[in-house]
């Protein structure tokens, strides 16, 4: 597998980190251009009251100040506008919504209601009866005040969509990795393990009812096996065996013959035929991994019981012993490629496991049940088929 280079690495982090830049600026220059236009409306009204202000002060203004009045009062096209006296009386309104221009009480709330989002601005009159001008933002700039927010929820989404994909790259890489170095551990099984073969078949001419022969040959059929295991990871498997009672025996036949005999190695499974799709080379590594694992934490003697059970339309596996058990945080981190409790693991067993059972069967694999000194049990689950019990 080919090594990204560091400029490569270097461009996806330059991206990336340009991206943010411009969203974030983005969402900073929309905040700065909302309170600016805020400052520009209030300036116009400020204006505006000014004018009829001036209007009040000036008993006979000339015809072009008249004319400037009015083109000031007539500017305000957007900018919600309710003059009141100081009884409320409705003076002027201009730029409210139309269902209440015809309703003087609701034109009184809606002044008080502005009043809320800016104070009133207070104009003296000769004959007393003072006028106050409430205001309010534009329609325009009140939809833009919500603009900020919705680009901050864009932001959060692009982070997050951000961290899924880096991740979601980084586990593809590791992929590739793993896939890559099944193939090539295949490969390099093959070569000794073809002539294994030929020398087993001299062997066998000498001493054909040899028992010794006999147990390397189940060892170098189990190799082959193993070959053939390392060989499929990452490539698609075909899920033609469906015979799960089978596949599981075998594996246990096998094992019980080459673990400690200090371990109570015992299975429970159903009398009939569960019919599973699966996989028996694949599914053989899954329970090997398991029992193993089991093996390692009790150091060689214990209890390992391996139950086989239906549940729901579901085939559950399940891998029990009485070891050293897990911390919470050991049992988090026990299916994360790399990672391992032994001081020789590579940390795969378990990480391939899970691959085998969610990628390649739709299952699931989890621990249900772990404390330490007490032991640990591992769950299979997998969606059995719609035939008849044998």
């Amino acid at each position: 597998m080919k090594k990204k280079s560091i400029f490569s690495r270097f461009n996806n982090w330059f991206i990336f980190s340009l991206m943010t830049l411009v969203v974030v600026s983005i969402v900073i220059a929309s905040t700065l251009v909302v309170n600016y236009l805020k400052k520009e409306e209030v300036k116009r009204v400020d204006i505006l009251v000014s004018a009829l202000k001036f209007q009040q002060e000036v008993k006979t203004p000339s015809l072009e100040i008249q004319a400037l009045l009015l083109q000031i009062y007539s500017s305000n096209t957007t900018i919600p506008l309710i003059i009141l006296d100081k009884n409320d009386q409705i003076m002027v309104h201009k730029n409210i919504p139309q269902d209440i221009e015809n309703d003087p009480e609701q034109i009184v709330v809606l002044a008080k209601k502005m009043a809320k989002s800016y104070p009133s601005i207070e104009i003296k009159v000769p004959d007393g009866n003072n006028q106050f001008v409430y205001y309010d933002n534009s329609g325009i700039l009140n939809n833009l005040q919500y603009f900020p927010f919705l680009l901050g929820i864009f932001v959060l989404s692009y982070f997050l969509f951000s961290f899924w994909f880096l991740r979601t790259v980084k586990k593809t890489d590791e992929g590739y990795l793993w896939a890559g170095l099944a193939k090539e551990t295949a490969h390099q099984i093959g070569t000794p393990l073809s002539s294994m073969i030929g020398w087993m078949e001299i062997m066998k001419l000498d001493n054909p009812e040899s028992e010794g022969v006999h147990e390397i040959e189940k060892d170098i059929e189990r190799l082959r096996t193993i070959s053939e295991r390392f060989s499929k990871i990452g490539s698609v498997p075909e899920l033609n065996d469906k015979n799960f009672n089978e596949t599981i025996q075998e594996n246990y036949d096998y094992l019980k013959t080459r673990i400690s005999r200090k371990i109570n190695f015992t299975l429970h499974q159903p009398t009939y035929t569960i019919f599973v799709p699966h996989n028996k080379i694949l599914m053989s590594w899954v329970i090997e991994n398991l029992v193993k694992n089991a093996v390692d934490a009790m150091k060689g003697q214990g209890n390992l019981l391996m139950t086989v059970f239906e549940r729901n339309k579901n085939i559950i596996v399940e891998v029990k012993d009485d070891g050293s058990g897990m911390t919470k945080q050991q049992a988090r981190s026990a299916f994360k490629p790399g990672y391992s409790t032994k001081k020789r693991g590579w940390g795969l067993g378990l990480s391939l496991a899970k691959r085998v059972v969610q990628e390649y069967h739709n299952g699931d694999i989890k621990i249900v049940q772990t404390e330490v000194g007490k032991g640990t049990t591992f769950r299979i689950t997998i969606k059995k088929t719609e035939e008849e019990k044998a």
